[in-house]
C-alpha cells in the first residue's frame, strides 16, 4: 500500500509544480497584455485629444493677443469723448471675447487658465485706472498706450505661460 501511495505522489508532485509554474507564467502573460493594451489605450487617447488641446491653447493665445491693450485700443476706437462709455464698450469687448472662449478652459491646464484670467482682469483693473484719471476718450487711449509702452501687458505673462505648457505637451 505505502508503494502504491508513494508511485502516486512521484506522478502527481511532478504534475502539481507543472501546474503551479505553467498557472504563474500565465498569469504573468496576461498582466503584461493588459498592461500593455493600457499603455496603448492611453495613448490612442492621448494622440486624439492633442490636437484639440492644441487648438484650445491656440485660441486662448489669440485672445491674449486680442485684449492685449495697445492692439483692443487700435482695434475698438471711440465712439464718443465720453470717457466712462469708451471704458465700457472696452470692457464689453474683452468680456465678449472671454465669453467666446469660455469653453476652452475645458481642455487646458488649470494653471494656464488661472493665468488666462488674471491677465484678463489685470487689464480690465488697469483700464479703470486710466479711465479715473482721464478727461476724455482719447486721452484715455493716450494714458494706456503711454503705460503700456514702459510696462510689459499682463497678457504676454499669460502668453508665455501657455507656450511654456505647450512646450511641455510637445
Amino acid at each position: 500500500m505505502e508503494d502504491k501511495l508513494l508511485e502516486s505522489i512521484a506522478y502527481i508532485l511532478p504534475a502539481v509544480v507543472t501546474g503551479f509554474v505553467t498557472y504563474y507564467m500565465f498569469n504573468s502573460i496576461v498582466k503584461k497584455e493588459n498592461t500593455d493594451k493600457k499603455i496603448e489605450l492611453l495613448t490612442g487617447k492621448k494622440k486624439d485629444s492633442l490636437p484639440i488641446k492644441l487648438h484650445a491653447y491656440e485660441r486662448m493665445t489669440l485672445f491674449c493677443e486680442r485684449i492685449n491693450p495697445i492692439k483692443i485700443l487700435v482695434r475698438v476706437k471711440p465712439i464718443s469723448e465720453n470717457t466712462n462709455e469708451y471704458l465700457q464698450l472696452l470692457i464689453a469687448n474683452i468680456e465678449q471675447e472671454f465669453e467666446h472662449n469660455l469653453v476652452q478652459q475645458i481642455y487646458i491646464s488649470n494653471d494656464s487658465w488661472t493665468a488666462i484670467v488674471a491677465a484678463k482682469n489685470a487689464v480690465i483693473n488697469k483700464l479703470k485706472q486710466a479711465a479715473k484719471t482721464s478727461n476724455s476718450a482719447n486721452n484715455l487711449r493716450e494714458n494706456i498706450l503711454i503705460d503700456y509702452s514702459k510696462t510689459l501687458p499682463p497678457t504676454e505673462t499669460a502668453i508665455s505661460f501657455i507656450k511654456n505648457e505647450v512646450k511641455k505637451l510637445l
